[in-house]
């Protein structure tokens, strides 16, 4: 496979096209070479233009490269073009990354979403490699055209199979909804782990929580989202911890759309648990696509507490100079603590700042009560005053 990367000018550009690499790998696939082109918009036709088309023909052939993959979405035009070009099958980065959830998939839920996602994809891409679809000849000297009944047939069947997804996904989206008003009867304090994918977020739910959460150093180890109560003391008592699906750049809309009902649980949190590779350079634009998903969904302003996470592997000049501090997130200061999930670093650290959150928003609900304005987010920004403010 080869991997080619497009630089349009953005600054999240991937140079050494490293998390592509790691996608590619986690579907199971081999990358044996890599291209990048530079480009101050995309070729209508081939997205990269016919000269850098010639080069990755040339390049695959000399790899003996079976396939390409772009780290960009292309249009269904485009695949197709490039596809008759270089003789070979092109895919993107959005089918890539349904792919990876296709595999991994596990609950009821989680397939439904994956098979929606995939549905809605493909179905703008009928004509991208349906030979079948030629009419044999027939008659007397009539010429078999492309197979218009037989595309609007598969459209049709997509089309119904869409729909009856769609409210097979709307009946579980009410059974969450009637298990999250169970917990909201009983005033549960709910919290969401959320991150971008292999922050180490399913290490910390399992550090937490004792659970056997699958967690592996790998993209979207986890897909299905995973609830357990979690006891903080006996002032804050019992919360409920959610460990949700990764946030990607470039996550694809229909992930985002058809995921709505497993990221309802980070909407519906009182706080964020934002889970942060802090060994990773890139993490300042990791933290900023996760904002940008978290807008999506409608959960920008849900509480949040930063858990900057695998400090074991920071060299000792990068070292944190202080446990917690607070640090910027879009013009807020958000309380930050510093650890190691897999070490069990900063776990005490985290539980406490979890148990005070989880008292003020109880505190400030016996006040509302009383007719006091205070909300849980007003008494959680406390938590963080006494802190320290070291930048790393």
């Amino acid at each position: 496979m080869v991997l080619v990367g497009v630089d349009l000018g953005f600054p999240h550009f991937d140079g050494e096209l490293e998390e592509l690499g790691l996608l590619a790998q986690t579907a199971g696939l081999q990358p044996v070479a890599r291209i990048i082109a530079r480009r101050k918009a995309p070729d209508a036709a081939l997205f990269v233009g016919s000269g850098k088309a010639d080069e990755i023909k040339m390049l695959a052939e000399h790899h003996g490269a079976v396939e390409i993959l772009f780290d960009q979405a292309l249009s269904p035009a485009q695949q197709r073009n490039l596809e008759r070009h270089l003789g070979l099958p092109v895919n993107d980065r959005t089918l890539l990354i349904l792919e990876i959830f296709a595999q991994r998939a596990r609950s009821h839920e989680g397939k439904l979403q994956v098979e929606l996602a995939r549905l809605q994809y493909l179905s703008t891409r009928l004509v991208r490699r349906w030979s079948h679809l030629e009419r044999q000849r027939g008659g007397i000297g009539a010429r078999g055209g492309p197979g218009e009944t037989q595309i609007e047939l598969d459209r049709r069947m997509i089309g119904e199979t869409i729909k009856r997804t769609k409210e097979r996904l709307a009946k579980v989206k009410r059974q969450r909804g009637t298990q999250r008003r169970q917990r909201e009867r009983r005033e549960t304090f709910n919290i969401s782990l959320v991150g971008y994918t292999n922050a180490g977020k399913s290490t910390l739910f399992n550090s937490l929580v004792k659970a056997r959460a699958y967690a592996a150093d790998q993209l979207f180890a986890t897909l299905d989202t995973t609830t357990r109560q979690l006891y903080l003391g006996a002032e804050a008592g019992s919360v409920s911890l959610s460990d949700t699906v990764g946030f990607i750049r470039d996550l694809p809309h229909g992930l985002v759309d058809a995921f709505q009902a497993t990221l309802q649980e980070a909407v519906d949190a009182d706080l964020l648990l934002h889970v942060v590779d802090a060994s990773n350079p890139e993490f300042t634009e990791q933290i900023a696509q996760v904002q940008r998903v978290l807008h999506e969904i409608g959960a920008a302003e849900v509480p949040q507490l930063l858990f900057f996470n695998k400090i074991d592997a920071l060299p000792e000049e990068k070292l944190p100079l202080a446990p917690q501090d607070t640090y910027e997130v879009e013009g807020t200061q958000v309380p930050r603590i510093f650890g190691s999930a897999r070490e069990g670093v900063g776990i005490d650290l985290l539980r406490k700042a979890l148990a005070e959150a989880a008292v003020a928003r109880r505190g400030s609900m016996a006040r509302n009560e009383d007719g006091s304005l205070v909300s849980a987010s007003d008494d959680f920004g406390t938590i963080a005053t006494h802190h320290t403010n070291v930048s790393q």
